[in-house]
Order: C-alpha cells, then structure tokens, then sequence
C-alpha cells in the first residue's frame, strides 16, 4: 500500500494526513502488508503504482493530465483507491470527467463550518468494511461534505455510512441544512472506497472508526484481519 500525501495546504489536512501516516505504519505492522508513502505525486506514474495493490490519497489529488491517466491505467489494471475527504473534492466544471463518474457522479455542493463531531448512521453492518461497527457511532470532530447529485442514486454505488438526519441543521458558519449526506460509499465497478473523514487531528480518536478503517484497508487489499493482542 502506498499513500500519497500533501505538506501544504489547510493546517488539519497536513494534520490529518501525519496522524493517518502513524495509523497505517502501526496496522501494517500489525496485519503484515507494507506501507509506504510519498509527497512526489509525480510518483503517480506506471512504474511506481506496479509495485502496489492499494494506493490511498490522504489530502491531495493529481493536479496533471498524466498523473490523472496514470491512475485510470491502475485501476483499469484492478488496482484499489482509499480517499480521504479532500481527495474526491470535485466540481461540476472540473476537467476530470473521469473521475467524477470514479466517485459514482457526486460532486461537491456544501460543506458544515466549523468542523464539528457528528453521528453517523451504519447502513450495512454486513459489509467487509463496517462489520466490527455498532449501529451508530459519534465520528469525531471533522468537516462533512455534502454532495449533488447524492452517490446513493447511482446505481453502483453502496453507501456504507451517512450523517444521521438528527445532526441538522450541522454547522454555525455554513452548514449542512438536511437532506441526504453518504459520509463512506464505494462503487461497485471498482475497488475503491471514499471516506469523508479527513479534516483534523481527532480522526483516529475513536476506536469504532478506527476498526472501520482498518478493515477497510484490508478488504480493499484482499486480505484477512489478524487478531491483535491488546497489551
């Protein structure tokens, strides 16, 4: 697994990714797969994605024709994406046309200001991904994202987790009003998985998310959970 990162930009993004950094280094000790990271998104390219089945984007994106395409050829090739928040940041006018079909046709429409804890609502507790979660958890403190068209209308697309309704209105300076909020989805026609959770340093304070994101390391590796010994 190889992660890609960024060390400028908003202040809990580059937290966020130096906390996730500890997190995978920890659990690829724990469950045997390598880890390793990069802030050269230039690395995006045919030769460095050989060398891996997963490659997750912390807080960043490609920002050239070349890396974009030297993504599409990994996926194509069934290689699997992990997303954090920022990295599926897209708009109606973005050039990537690609990778808004990718997400499962979601687009950014609003977000909640300030960043705040939210309860989230586990849809499938069936699935490899939130099968160790309880029914509902309190994600802690993050900044949520709501998208137009909702991905839960794309065929293709599983939402896994939402923000439950009793969140609204979600925010002080912006906020999210109501309707529809998918905070952890996948697409179907890849091996691919979006986490909302990625806007400061309290991501990995909670022990359910963390189970949710361990395990959803795994799936999209294609390996098996290894019981760890709590000392």
């Amino acid at each position: 697994m190889a992660a890609f990162y960024s060390t400028k930009g908003e202040m809990d993004h580059i937290n966020f990714a130096k906390d996730a950094l500890y997190f995978f280094d920890l659990i690829a000790g724990q469950q045997d797969f390598t880890f390793d990271a990069t802030t050269d998104w230039t690395n995006l390219n045919d030769n460095y994605l050989a060398n891996y089945d997963v490659i997750i984007w912390l807080n960043d994106f490609p920002h050239s024709n070349e890396q974009r395409a030297a993504f599409e050829r990994f996926m194509a090739r069934g290689g699997a994406w992990y997303g954090c928040h920022v990295s599926a940041f897209n708009l109606p006018d973005s050039e990537w046309k690609w990778f808004n079909e990718f997400l499962g046709g979601a687009f950014f429409h609003s977000n909640n200001w300030p960043p705040l804890p939210a309860k989230v609502i586990v849809e499938d507790r069936n699935h490899p991904v939130t099968k160790r979660l309880p029914a509902s958890y309190i994600s802690p403190t993050g900044e949520w994202y709501q998208w137009k068209p909702s991905p839960r209308e794309n065929k293709d697309v599983k939402v896994l987790l939402s923000l439950a309704p009793e969140n609204y209105p979600l925010g002080v300076k912006s906020f999210i009003s109501g309707g529809d909020t998918p905070v952890v989805w996948t697409n179907t026609k890849y091996k691919m998985l979006y986490m909302n959770m990625g806007h400061s340093n309290k991501i990995f304070s909670n022990e359910d998310q963390n189970n949710m994101i361990t395990d959803a390391t795994l799936w999209l590796g294609g390996a098996v959970r290894k019981d760890v010994k709590k000392r």
